[in-house]
């Protein structure tokens, strides 16, 4: 799929509204589908889809697979007969304005179960046929993941490294013994999957239906504490005992001056490529099932990752290790058909090789425009070196909001911003969504902060801290019919707006 001259918004479905303390991918997800077409934007990019772990990070999900359950609606449920509307009521320590992902999982995860205890006493038709049909469909990764996701629950929560050395060495006899007196906690985990995929499927529909396209975000790295770790440890660089000898993380950078230590475990790109990279094939192709475009994070890895020996306290003692380049997207290619539907997430220590590499395999890569402004009139993020082939965002999730952004910039780096864009910086984020929709980049992406023209308090994440990430929600009602009618107009004015062209060709035709 080309991405073509468009526009859209980066907004996690964590953050939109809703009366279950986290946004879901139900009604309110197909409700903001709507907002888009109004505001004449024909992109929604999320992040990562996947059940989360160390610190509610998407970019650490405890599978690569799976998806995140807590963004179930229970109301679709209730319409299918699965819930009463009494289940409805929200719980205890829920907020409109942030999502507390603990009281978040007590309110919502036993409705899920009472869901899956229905749906099994009664096998509703046609349901029981479109849940076996799933379970099929997706046995290569569901088995492992429900078994995952059972064992460790029976574990309180604890990490896979913590368990019997039966169970983590996947011993065959204790595998067999935990399936069988975990069955119904492996059904519930296979029918929460069910769930997510068959609401997912309808929100993708209708999008499609109304000319909007949905990019999804993969991390190159999966979390030592996932199913993926657990199930395929010949994949990564694990010791003889199983245990990381590096992990990944970046080194001193805008972000952090003694690097990002990650943690995440490296893969084994010579045992990958021994079997074809069957495991990232499969990844991309399911990921494919969800969305129409897929983000890349941290593209460079396949070019070179930062090793750091597993067990350092930062990232300063890392060193680059060459990735697969060429042959992994080759096979992926081969697999899934060329042009790949790829945006490299390609910011940081960018070589002339990942830039080959880019080039050669992803339809676009990524221009911040907040790392723009330094002050320097060849800084490559400066609208006017931007190229075709890439997106270009305002700001992303790793970012502050423009508009706290902008303020804590130094008075000659401010000055610089008001000058370029002959702007007095009072309205900064819309500065910049306009900076972006202007541009000659393919795509302008705008994350729904700065649409909202929010401060520091919305932002999404501030790298390298361990917690209080990930929680911003949208407020209830904020995106109005105002904001709607900004962005279409910005949209019409830069040509964004792919209904528009395909009205004016049909004009001509006739």
């Amino acid at each position: 799929m080309r991405l073509g001259r468009s526009s859209g918004i980066l907004l996690h479905p964590t953050s939109l509204p809703g009366p279950f303390g986290i946004g879901g991918i139900g009604r309110e997800a197909r409700g903001f589908v709507d907002f888009l077409v109004r505001a004449r934007q024909s992109i929604w990019q999320v992040l990562p889809l996947g059940p989360t772990g160390f610190g509610d990070s998407p970019y650490q999900g405890l599978s690569a697979f799976a998806g995140n359950a807590l963004l179930v609606d229970p109301a679709d449920l209730a319409d299918e007969g699965l819930l009463d509307r009494g289940d409805l009521a929200p719980g205890p320590g829920l907020r409109d304005d942030r999502v507390e992902f603990e009281a978040v999982a007590r309110s919502k995860e036993p409705l899920l179960d009472r869901a899956a205890e229905r749906f099994f006493a009664r096998r509703p038709t046609p349901l029981a046929g479109e849940f076996d049909e799933f379970v099929a469909r997706h046995g290569a990764w569901l088995e492992d993941w429900a078994t995952f996701a059972a064992l460790r629950e029976a574990h309180g929560s604890r990490s896979w490294r913590e368990w019997p050395e039966a169970l983590r060495t996947r011993d065959a006899s204790a595998l067999a013994e935990a399936r069988a007196r975990l069955a119904p906690s492996i059904d519930r985990a296979r029918f929460r999957q069910f769930a997510f995929f068959r609401q997912w499927a309808r929100l993708r529909a209708h999008a499609a239906a109304v000319g909007v396209r949905l990019v999804g975000d993969v991390p190159i790295f999966v979390a030592d504490d996932s199913c993926d770790a657990w199930s395929r440890p010949g994949q990564f660089l694990f010791d003889a005992n199983g245990r990381p000898t590096f992990v990944a993380g970046v080194p001193p950078d805008y972000f952090s001056p003694t690097g990002q230590l990650w943690g995440n475990p490296l893969y084994d790109w010579e045992a990958m490529a021994r079997d074809g990279y069957s495991w990232w094939i499969a990844r991309l192709r399911a990921m494919l099932e969800l969305v129409d475009v897929v983000r890349i994070d941290h593209f460079i890895g396949f070019s070179r990752a930062w090793h750091v020996p597993a067990g350092d306290r930062d990232a300063l003692r890392g060193e680059w290790r060459p990735g697969p380049g060429d042959a992994l997207f080759e096979a992926l290619g081969r697999a899934i058909g060329r042009p790949l539907p790829i945006v490299a997430e390609d910011l940081g220590a960018i070589t002339p090789e990942v830039e080959a590499l880019r080039d050669l395999h992803a339809q676009a890569g990524m221009k911040v425009l907040q790392f723009a402004f330094s002050g320097d009139p060849a800084n490559p993020f400066l609208p006017h070196a931007h190229e075709r082939r890439f997106v270009v965002y305002t700001g992303t999730h790793d970012n502050d909001t423009t508009r706290g952004w902008f303020a804590s910039l130094a008075p000659g780096e401010r000055s610089f911003v008001q000058r370029y864009l002959a702007r007095s910086g009072e309205d900064i984020a819309w500065d910049l969504v306009r900076a972006a929709m202007g541009s000659v980049a393919d795509v302008a992406i705008v994350p729904m902060q700065d649409v909202l023209g929010l401060g520091s308090e919305a932002r999404m994440n501030v790298p390298a801290s361990p917690s209080g990430n990930w929680t911003w929600r949208m407020a209830p009602g904020a995106a109005t019919d105002a904001h709607a009618a900004r962005l279409a107009e910005a949209a019409t004015t830069y040509d964004r707006w792919p209904a528009a062209r395909e009205g004016r060709a049909a004009g001509s035709a006739s």
